[in-house]
């Protein structure tokens, strides 16, 4: 009888040890998953026709300006998707980009980018594959080489240009509030650390505080219904800063 009890006391111990293992397993192979629970994001508004104009600083001088506008939606791959144009001017340089995006995730799908240096042109195509996390960057030169890269990531790839149009769709905007951005040279924590009032030259704005872990970008947008992107400050090697010149409504 004693070796009978010694027996199933014995089963037992080795059936909660299997069990305490299979729990630890499925713990560690859940947490290794990308994106197990994604970031929540407000429902996309029709603003359409929505224009941000901005002037771009390095330090206190004044260099040119950018615009962000909201264009009518379009068909990429038999898929309806966001369009927006990301336009920048300077002394002798311009950058054009149109920006396709899903309108459900805000994720690139594909970018268009023309930028005029002086007499130099440069035409870049960035195609996103958001199922397979690959990027495609096509680059033709009016002098120099044509050259193509090709960017392997672990999960769905975001664009540093929608950072302010992502973040203004959080559902969620409390203090601490922080997300994983997967840029595809590298991946950043953008966090929500403060409300701030700041001047800017189109007013000044009560306004919610994102900044970047590494330091990258920080980002401020209106603490209002609109949540206008009214200040972005590159915390990286340039150092420029767009603070919001005009507002034009959808």
């Amino acid at each position: 009888m004693t070796k009978k009890l010694f027996l199933i006391a014995l089963f037992l111990i080795l059936l909660a040890l299997v069990l305490s293992f299979k729990s630890s397993l499925d713990k560690a192979v859940k947490n290794s998953q990308p994106n197990e629970t994604p970031v929540e994001l407000l429902l996309p508004e029709n603003k359409i026709g929505e224009k941000i104009i901005y002037d771009i600083n390095l330090g206190k001088i004044c260099l040119g300006t950018s615009s962000f506008l909201r264009v009518d939606n379009q068909e990429l791959n038999g898929k309806t998707v966001n369009v927006m144009i990301f336009q920048t001017h300077l002394a002798h340089f311009t950058d054009k980009e149109i920006i396709y995006t899903d309108p459900q995730t805000l994720l690139p799908l594909r970018v268009e980018r023309n930028i005029t240096n002086l007499m130099l042109r440069e035409n870049i195509i960035e195609d996103y594959d958001q199922k397979e996390f690959i990027v495609t960057i096509n680059k033709k030169k009016t002098i120099g080489f044509d050259e193509q890269f090709v960017i392997k990531k672990d999960e769905p790839i975001n664009n540093a240009i929608l950072m302010p149009q992502y973040v203004r769709r959080l559902a969620e905007l409390n203090i601490g509030k922080e997300f994983t951005a997967n840029l595809p040279t590298r991946k950043i924590t953008i966090k929500l650390i403060s409300i701030d009032e700041i001047k800017v030259p189109a007013g000044t704005f009560k306004a919610y505080h994102f900044e970047s872990t590494p330091r990258q970008i920080e980002i401020w947008i209106s603490a209002d219904q609109q949540r206008i992107p009214v200040k972005i400050q590159d915390t990286g090697k340039f150092g420029y800063t767009l603070l919001l010149k005009e507002y034009i409504s959808s």
